[in-house]
């Protein structure tokens, strides 16, 4: 924690925040490792069994340190709710795991005492798998920041309508955000401003947003500046065909940037168009090749420049 809050440098222009991330990684094989421990003995023990001697001081020592563990790890986790960290969050897990392995170890004494069954091998090999299964998703939850995760739905959608909110905003597009750390977070957007609006003006309302996000959001946000014609009929109802084509195949499709070009006997459309990342190479072919037919149907003249890509928004 005390590397992740180190300031940026010039090594380390985004800070040192993802050192975070790292930390709860390790956390995460530790937990691993205590489980993998837990299972060999759990198994040694059913294969040879150990007397088992119950002492009511033993159970009372145990169960003291179930009840601290319990309020370090719910204060870990309160904290690492507040702060977004996912450190607090491994370290809480890891605190839940001493707890299971203790109260298993005080169920089986005391199960022990009351029936003289021995069920302390059996009872280990669960919670040994519980407690892996615990340590194998924090290591994926902690993977997942550092190769570089989708957007987070809520957090799409707060960006967005943050942007579009300022009047002279016609959309947005293109949304991208990279975390290095709790809490700190760069992203890039496209914003959508009327054509006919004043380059200086528009210029100067996209550096206002900017400027909000860092106050607002917590975000370092840069937008690239897209201008639209709000005004041409032609172009508008262009753009309304290949919605409506769209959305008979598939209604998740999307396009934006689109711009109609007049030439001698034909018209070019050219635009980018969204698809699900579960798309094969064959399916993004036969959507545009149907989207294609569909318009040189409208019109013959028509001659479509399409770029495919995919959105950055973590799929629901």
């Amino acid at each position: 924690m005390k590397l992740a809050e180190k300031p940026a440098d010039k090594e380390h222009p985004f800070g040192h925040g993802r050192i975070e991330y790292i930390a709860a990684l390790i956390v995460s094989f530790l937990i691993l490792e205590v489980g993998f421990t837990f299972l060999k003995d759990s198994i040694r023990k059913i294969q040879t069994p150990q007397e088992l001697n119950f002492q009511l001081i033993s159970v009372c020592i145990l169960l003291l340190s179930i009840g601290v563990k319990l309020w370090l790890g719910i204060f870990n986790r309160t904290l690492g709710k507040k702060i977004g960290s996912k450190m607090m969050m491994a370290v809480f897990t890891d605190s839940m795991g001493d707890v299971i392995t203790t109260g298993a170890t005080v169920f089986s004494l005391i199960f022990f005492q009351f029936t003289g069954k021995n069920i302390d091998g059996i009872i280990g090999i669960g919670v040994a798998l519980a407690v892996m299964w615990a340590g194998f998703g924090i290591a994926k939850d902690t993977l997942e920041p550092l190769i570089g995760e989708a957007i987070d739905p809520e957090d799409y959608e707060r960006v967005k309508e943050f942007v579009e909110s300022y009047d002279g905003i016609e959309g947005t597009h293109d949304l991208i955000i990279h975390s290095y750390g709790p809490n700190k977070s760069m992203a890039s957007i496209h914003a959508e401003v009327p054509n006919d609006v004043n380059v200086e003006e528009a210029h100067e309302l996209i550096d206002k947003i900017e400027r909000d996000a860092v106050r607002q959001l917590g975000i370092l946000l840069v937008i690239h500046m897209d201008p639209i014609d709000m005004k041409n009929e032609h172009l508008i109802s262009i753009r309304s065909i290949i919605e409506e084509i769209l959305a008979e195949v598939d209604s998740s499709c999307e396009i934006h940037d689109l711009r109609v070009v007049n030439g001698n006997g034909q018209i070019n459309l050219i635009f980018d168009m969204v698809v699900p990342f579960g798309y094969t190479t064959e399916q993004k072919e036969e959507i545009q090749t149907y989207l294609i037919k569909k318009l040189r149907e409208k019109d013959s003249r028509f001659q479509c420049i399409i770029t495919m890509e995919h959105s950055y928004k973590a799929e629901t």
